[in-house]
Order: structure tokens, then sequence, then C-alpha cells
């Protein structure tokens, strides 16, 4: 959500996100199959599954190389 949020100043980067995963996918886009999730603790101590991706995988196949 964070790479949405940020350049976007979206109020609901979470809506934007899904929404931006659902059209990689449609496009056939190789990061909505590189795309893990990792059981991460936020800020109110439940743990939940997170999207994540390295560096690389956001940049170059999002276009920002």
């Amino acid at each position: 959500m964070d790479v949405v949020a940020v350049p976007t100043e979206s109020i609901d980067a979470n809506v934007n996100w899904r929404k931006l995963k659902q059209r990689l996918k449609k496009e056939g886009s190789e990061l909505s199959e590189k795309i893990g999730q990792l059981k991460m603790q936020l800020s109110n101590g439940k743990f939940y599954h997170t999207d994540v991706a390295d560096t690389e995988q956001l940049f170059l196949k999002l276009g920002y190389s």
C-alpha cells in the first residue's frame, strides 16, 4: 500500500492497491505473480497477511526504472 499511498497521496491506499493488483493480474503482469505475503504485526498488536515485493520488482514492473 505504501507504493500506492505516497505517489497518489491517497486517503484509502488499500482500495487503490487492490485495484492495481487486479489490473496487473488482468494484464498478465509478472508482478502480480511475484507479490508475496508475510504475516506482519500492525500497531494494534495483531498479525495480518501483508503484500510484499522487493524494490526491483516494484520499480521494474511498474515502470519506474
